[in-house]
């Protein structure tokens, strides 16, 4: 008897593993796992919609403390117009391009700058220079901190032509390629896109060119 049993077995489990199952709510299962899947995609792609509507120049200056300050000066600048035609603009050098830098950038934004917006810190002019070299030292030691990686993004000290640079700049750049001088972009062009503090002035209370 005990033989038959055993021979039956192998049938009746093959059966089991076939037969239709009653549980239908074994269903939520898979259905549950392909809802999360597209809910995920849902917010993965409306969270990077916002990270790259917040990661242009138009977001950047739509508050007048950028439009009329910094924005003013770096319009001036040969990042903004140049024979080439190459425009670097404010996200190229304030916001990383690696995915997990650029969100840690915006996460600083938000507790850092939004705070200062609503009280109205740099809300006039004259708080603006009031607090500039504050603001300016904080973006310097933010730059030096990641070895100047926004702007080399651009510029590459490997491809540049060193004969057709300025004696200073050649002497310069091919002292810190060598490894003699250890410096970095933002050592010595602070004041490349923007006016440095110590030339700014109350005196001046609205730059050239602002609206």
């Amino acid at each position: 008897m005990s033989d038959q049993n055993e021979g039956e077995n192998p049938g009746s489990r093959w059966d089991r593993l076939w037969r239709r199952s009653n549980k239908w709510y074994l269903l939520w299962l898979p259905t549950g796992g392909v809802l999360m899947f597209v809910v995920g995609i849902i917010f993965w792609g409306g969270f990077n919609t916002v990270l790259e509507a917040t990661n242009t120049e138009a977001f950047c200056i739509s508050c007048h403390e950028m439009r009329d300050n910094v924005y003013q000066e770096y319009r001036k600048t040969i990042h903004y117009q140049n024979p080439a035609g190459v425009r670097a603009s404010c996200p190229d050098c304030h916001v990383p391009k690696p995915w997990v830098y650029k969100v840690w950038r915006k996460f600083q934004a938000t507790y850092k700058e939004l705070p200062n917006k609503v009280l109205g810190t740099i809300s006039t002019r004259e708080k603006f220079i009031a607090h500039r070299k504050e603001l300016a030292e904080d973006v310097w030691a933010g730059m030096k901190a990641t070895d100047s990686r926004e702007c080399r993004n651009c510029h590459t000290m490997d491809h540049m032509d060193l004969e057709n640079q300025g004696k200073n700049a050649r002497n310069k750049h091919s002292r810190v390629i060598s490894g003699e001088l250890n410096k970095t972009c933002i050592d010595c062009h602070k004041g490349i896109a923007h006016t440095l503090p110590e030339d700014d002035s109350p005196a001046n209370p609205v730059p050239a060119g602002a609206s």
